[in-house]
C-alpha cells in the first residue's frame, strides 16, 4: 500500500489548506483512515478520524476548525483547515486507523506571519 499526502504549503495565521491523501495497492472504502500530523521535536499525534461508515472524531484542539472527508471512488482523504494557528505547524500523515500501513512522506504544513 502506498499513501501519499499533499496540499500543504506557507500560509498566514487564520488561513486555510485543503490536505489530500491518496491510497494506492489496497481497497479502500472498508477502511477508517486517520490524518495524524508530528511538530519538531515532538511525537507524532492524532488529528482526526474519518469512519469507513458515517462519522468523524477530531483532536479537541482543532474541532471546528479542520473538516475531514472522503471519496471512496478516488481512494482519497482529505482534511480541510479552516483558521490555522501557529501551532498546527508540523508535516501531517494520513493512514489507515487501525493496523498502519506504512507512512507516507508527509506533507508539510508552516502557519506563520
Amino acid at each position: 500500500v502506498q499513501l501519499v499526502e499533499s496540499g500543504g504549503g506557507l500560509v498566514q495565521p487564520g488561513g486555510s489548506l485543503n490536505l489530500s491523501c491518496v491510497a494506492s495497492g489496497t481497497v479502500f472504502d472498508i477502511h477508517s483512515m486517520a490524518w495524524y500530523r508530528q511538530a519538531p521535536g515532538k511525537e507524532r499525534e492524532w488529528v482526526a478520524t474519518i469512519y469507513s461508515g458515517q462519522g468523524f472524531e477530531y483532536l479537541e484542539s482543532v474541532r471546528g476548525r479542520f473538516t475531514g472527508s472522503r471519496d471512496n471512488a478516488k481512494k482519497t482523504t482529505y482534511l480541510q483547515m479552516n483558521n490555522l494557528r501557529s501551532e498546527d505547524t508540523a508535516v501531517y500523515y494520513c493512514n489507515r486507523l487501525r493496523d498502519p500501513w506504512n507512512w507516507g512522506p508527509g506533507t508539510q504544513v508552516t502557519v506563520s506571519s
